[in-house]
């Protein structure tokens, strides 16, 4: 995809129009509230906004006061979460907020039992040393990002394949047409906030082609969510594997390449070493930050070998801290028809 999801409001930014159910929504659930520790981000918009497929995500709203609400399909069924502070900073300042999690439909238990996991609490940065002082400043600027781990394999892969090799613009519209279109309201206040939970497998597997090309996919990238949803079942037991028999796995259904598996793992997986190999605009702007030069993807892989085992925390620090190298002339449109792995 050549536009990124490092589009992070800022502070004290206007939640989505879609955020405010009605004053009687329906009880939770499930409810609870987490301390907030090294491991429990402070800031957990910034930590799940890779999850946020464009500004008009059908299975995303922004709420109030840095809160979010998200539409999730769980082993055990929809789910409908809102994500917020579970009360305003003490006048002395010295305790974090608590984070305050509700749940509602099949799926509650599953996530919430979870949550900590999603919000990047099983991430480790132990021996992460950076080399590079816009690294440091991104991690001093950015001390409460986590990788996450949803744990939902397909949840991230569906998606990812619709991006590849086309524009972030486009990909959103095709996927928040597909969603709307076949996904299912999210359950508890989902409706009036107008979320929806994506498709499962078996879901997306029976969308018809002419829908696929209404929406913008090429034929290609349909024929791959097509062969990834038939095995659904082997690619969510990527979560209980290793990093690269993981992407092995993954990689094992042809139209599946290294950046389509880089999304997942990184999403999906909790893997803080997945870098975006393949990006139209990764490497370009991770040398510019770093050397003041784009690189291609072997200079990329050279300079951030150092960095392994976290090169995708490399990546995503930049991409926070908004390291976009300059651009010129008028923008490129990728071509969508074009053979091969991504």
């Amino acid at each position: 995809m050549s536009d990124d999801r490092s589009d992070v409001a800022p502070a004290g930014s206007r939640p989505d129009a879609r955020a405010d159910p009605p004053a009687d929504d329906p009880a939770p659930d499930v409810e609870a509230a987490f301390a907030r520790t090294e491991t429990i981000p402070l800031d957990v918009r910034r930590t799940l906004r890779v999850l946020r497929r464009g500004a008009g995500d059908p299975t995303w709203v922004d709420g109030a006061g840095g809160s979010v609400w998200k539409a999730w399909r769980t082993p055990d069924g929809p789910v409908t979460v809102h994500l917020a502070d579970d009360r305003p900073t003490p006048p002395e300042g010295r305790r974090r907020p608590d984070l305050r999690v509700r749940a509602w439909g099949p799926g509650a238990d599953w996530i919430v039992e979870r949550m900590p996991t999603v919000l990047g609490a099983a991430d480790d940065d132990t021996g992460f040393v950076p080399r590079h002082e816009d690294v440091a400043r991104a991690r001093r600027e950015h001390a409460d990002w986590r990788v996450p781990a949803t744990g939902l394999v397909i949840e991230a892969l569906v998606p990812s394949i619709i991006e590849q090799k086309v524009t972030g613009k486009e990909a959103f519209a095709a996927y928040r047409h597909l969603v709307r279109r076949y996904g299912t309201p999210a359950p508890g206040p989902g409706p009036a906030l107008r979320l929806v939970v994506a498709p499962a497998a078996a879901q997306w597997a029976r969308i018809p082609s002419w829908e696929w090309t209404r929406a913008g996919v090429d034929a290609h990238r349909a024929t791959t969510v097509m062969r990834a949803v038939r095995v659904a079942g082997r690619l969510e037991e990527c979560v209980r594997m290793d990093p690269v028999d993981a992407s092995r796995r993954l990689r094992a259904v042809p139209g599946i390449g290294r950046w389509t598996a880089a999304e997942v793992a990184h999403v999906a997986l909790g893997d803080a070493d997945a870098v975006s190999f393949g990006d139209y605009h990764v490497a370009a702007n991770i040398g510019w930050a770093l050397t003041g030069t784009p690189v291609d993807d072997d200079a990329l892989a050279d300079l951030l070998e150092p960095y392994r085992p976290h090169r995708y925390r490399v990546q995503r620090l930049l991409e926070l801290g908004g390291a976009v190298r300059p651009r010129r002339g008028p923008r490129f449109r990728l071509p969508t028809h074009i053979p091969g792995a991504w």
